[in-house]
């Protein structure tokens, strides 16, 4: 993943500084810098993954400018040659060594050029300005915040700025930062023009963006593997790696040790594409002994976050201390951009899509920001296939009347792009949607909630969750987690906008629990 931090200005408190950035070493175990450009300073850990020689590691530095970047930019080697062709000199096969040249010629414009995720802060040496910018989704992490003299330092996580600032609050993806300000420079949310194309047309298009979205993020200089749960996306994706690879590609899942949904499916998954398989298995007695660990290590205290976490850090744990994978691919995002079972009680069209580019615009806080810490805290990186941005501008531009669940089906679309081309076993392709806290095993849940229920009183549980004004807890479970993240990030709440439930004013989402598995269409979804 790497890690990246910057002190944009006078620095009084460097050994606080280092501090905080060795909170985050996990990220990038392999390396450690931090360069004094004179104005402030610039730090990164690395973790190697593109350009594996040290002539890869940051800071880069080109004609007195620096960049330190957590990112993967795909197609790079394209640019590449055309900056070579520029003039332009490289010392590493390091896809961000192509930054700093991008900036030289192009400036600001660069961001809205990158087909990437990333997160990057880089200092101007003519200007003496720091800039910082951040994916149109999200998917790498950034955050910020000033010290008690005006100061902004940037960061990879929160806590790295606990203790040099008052109010930490994520870096708005699709936006880069000059000049003191805040620039949008993709909205990928929102939708120009609603795409005319056709029922087969979509679907052909869904099928072929996906697939470039996979193949682009199976290149890289370190050994990849594949989370399959089971269900479909995360199927999808391991199904066109196998068709895209050689040899067999190495998949994880995980489940309850006594009542595991996705295992079974997980397993014929595997089976059916030709996967190296690995079954990790995780106990009640784990669940609760890691719960503050997981609180701590997201940065959040969302309910549906924090369940589905419990299984992604425990077998992203399993790959690091017992495989030399060091890249993961995931299904992460599909949901937002094709629907989930609480989608289904759209009251229109217009709602749907309203739906889909709120929760696109919230995904930073949320699915996204759970990969990425299970699986960054564990020396690992993500790539997210379904976030690519070709893709999802596609999908959400396709008319909302078509996303719609007037199939007798969720994310029909995608299934639908899929269907008869032995990719998946039909029985899979057409596989109801379980809640991914569910699916490793409904009692997880149950052993949270029975847990929280040993911790409160109802007296004490009235009396302590009023103290919190913002995103008031509603449930015991929802308290304990609250109190257990503000004994890390103590009045940070609002780093999260809200907690992630369904649209409560739609008839059959008013509901008081997060999981899918209380709205009445859940079904057969769980079995």
């Amino acid at each position: 993943m790497c890690s990246i931090m910057g002190y944009c200005g006078p620095c009084t408190e460097r050994e606080a500084f280092e501090e905080g950035f060795s909170r985050t070493k996990s990220r990038g175990p392999d390396d450690s810098r931090i360069v004094d450009t004179g104005k402030g300073l610039l730090a990164f850990h690395r973790l190697e993954i593109m350009g594996l020689h040290p002539e890869g590691m940051q800071p880069f530095e080109l004609n007195g400018n620096y960049v330190v970047c957590n990112g993967e930019l795909y197609g790079f080697e394209k640019q590449r040659e055309e900056l070579r062709k520029l003039g332009y000199n490289f010392q590493s096969d390091s896809d961000c060594e192509i930054i700093l040249p991008l900036y030289q010629e192009y400036g600001t414009d660069m961001f809205a050029m990158l087909d990437a995720e990333f997160a990057m802060i880089l200092f101007d040496g003519k200007t003496g300005e720091f800039l910082a910018a951040r994916d149109p989704i999200g998917i790498r992490p950034l955050y910020y915040g000033y010290d008690n003299h005006g100061v902004i330092i940037f960061a990879s996580e929160p806590k790295n700025l606990v203790g040099l600032t008052d109010k930490i609050m994520p870096f708005p993806p699709g936006y880069y930062y000059v000049n003191g300000r805040f620039v949008p420079y993709c909205e990928i949310a929102s939708v120009d023009a609603v795409s005319s194309d056709g029922m087969d047309t979509v679907c052909g298009k869904i099928h072929d963006k996906l697939i470039a979205g996979v193949q682009k993020r199976l290149v890289a200089d370190a050994k990849v593997g594949f989370l399959l749960s089971g269900g479909l996306d995360s199927s999808l994706v391991c199904a066109i790696a196998a068709k895209e690879s050689d040899k067999p590609i190495e998949t994880f899942a995980i489940g309850m040790s006594e009542d595991a949904i996705d295992l079974k499916y997980a397993k014929e998954v595997a089976e059916y594409i030709g996967s190296h398989h690995t079954e990790v298995y995780m106990t009640p007695e784990e669940v609760i002994v890691s719960l503050e660990t997981v609180i701590e290590l997201l940065g959040t205290y969302d309910i549906t976050t924090i369940r589905a976490s419990m299984g992604m850090y425990l077998v992203c744990k399993a790959i690091h201390e017992q495989t030399d994978i060091r890249v993961l691919l995931t299904g992460e995002i599909s949901d937002e951009l094709f629907g989930y079972k609480y989608t289904d009680f759209a009251p229109s069209a217009v709602e749907f899509q309203r739906e889909a580019e709120k929760r696109i615009r919230e995904l930073h806080m949320y699915d996204v920001l759970r990969a990425d810490r299970c699986i960054s805290v564990n020396s690992l990186e993500a790539r997210v296939p379904f976030g690519d941005l070709d893709f999802v501008k596609y999908v959400m531009s396709i008319d909302p009347e078509l996303k719609l669940n007037k199939y007798g089906k969720g994310k029909y679309l995608l299934r639908h792009a899929f269907e008869g081309q032995d990719y998946l076993p039909d029985d899979i392709l057409w596989r109801e949607k379980a809640a991914f806290s569910d699916a490793v095993g409904h009692s997880m849940v149950n052993y949270l909630k029975e847990y929280a229920e040993t911790v409160y009183t109802d007296e004490e549980y009235e009396t302590r969750r009023q103290q919190y004004f913002f995103a008031q807890p509603f449930t015991k479970e929802s308290l304990l987690y609250r109190e257990i993240f503000e004994k890390y990030y103590p009045g940070q709440a609002k780093m999260v906008v809200d907690f992630w439930m369904p649209n409560r004013n739609w008839d059959g989402c008013n509901v008081n629990d997060p999981s899918a598995r209380v709205l009445s269409n859940y079904g057969d979804s769980g079995k």
